[in-house]
């Protein structure tokens, strides 16, 4: 078993406190007693390989999927723990909406394990940045709740103000992919003095087309980063249908 810092031992003892105080429900089911109940991490779905090189999606055979070879995304590589749907699903929706702020912990553990397995080199973890008016509405970032205790479990450095979103955007949710990567078009920018020739982590909650982390990846390359690569909870499937997301 991988020793992690002290730091991500530390948080996880105040989480493990605050449960004692005020009882958790799991996150994708509702079962008391868990933020993520181990009923709910044996129903999720993995994307199966092979998988795209560069995006991440399953396809019939390796390598580069045709639409990677038409459009390269900016990030290097993009990979998702989980399909988008059934338990996971739910979870995401409460942790975006609900203000469920322990179930960010609580998914960290389990992706740990998945990030560790990726072998990815990288300085920092960057969140992709949320508008600044869905921001004062929301009043958090739900991705920088799990992005901040996955980077106390590596040692890595969280930069969650480094990325900003300078225009702000209408919902992905409902337009078509062409309709995405216009809608996210320049509407990141980067902080060159924390980034420059350094690697990066990018994390989001949900990827669709990758439009978003790619143009964040973008921002970030432009900014003088020297790799990028994604990474989300989960991933939408084509099967899925973009207006469900």
């Amino acid at each position: 078993m991988i020793s992690r810092p002290w730091s991500y031992r530390l948080y996880r003892t105040i989480w493990s406190g605050l449960d004692l105080l005020y009882p958790p429900v799991c996150g994708g089911c509702g079962q008391a007693g868990f933020r993520w109940c181990p009923s709910c991490q044996g129903r999720v779905n993995t994307l199966s390989e092979p998988l795209c090189k560069r995006c991440g999606l399953p396809q019939r055979a390796g390598d580069i999927c045709k639409n990677c070879m038409a459009s390269p995304p900016a990030y290097s590589q993009l990979r998702s723990w989980l399909a988008f749907d059934g338990p996971i699903r739910k979870a995401l929706h409460r942790l975006k909406y609900r203000r469920d702020l322990g179930l960010g912990d609580a998914l960290a553990e389990h992706l740990t394990e998945f990030v560790t397995q990726l072998n990815w080199s990288y300085d920092f973890i960057v969140p992709v940045p949320l508008g600044r008016k869905r921001f004062l509405e929301r009043g958090y970032n739900q991705v920088s709740l799990v992005a901040r205790p996955l980077a106390l479990a590596f040692g890595k450095v969280f930069l969650p103000n480094t990325l900003l979103r300078v225009r702000e955007t209408t919902s992905q949710v409902g337009l078509s992919a062409e309709a995405r990567q216009i809608n996210v078009h320049d509407a990141f920018r980067a902080d060159r003095k924390r980034i420059q020739n350094r690697s990066v982590l990018l994390m989001d909650d949900v990827a669709t087309t990758g439009a978003t982390l790619s143009a964040c990846a973008s921002a970030l390359k432009d900014a003088g980063a020297s790799d990028v690569y994604a990474l989300t909870i989960a991933r939408a499937l084509p099967h899925h249908g973009l207006k469900s997301i």
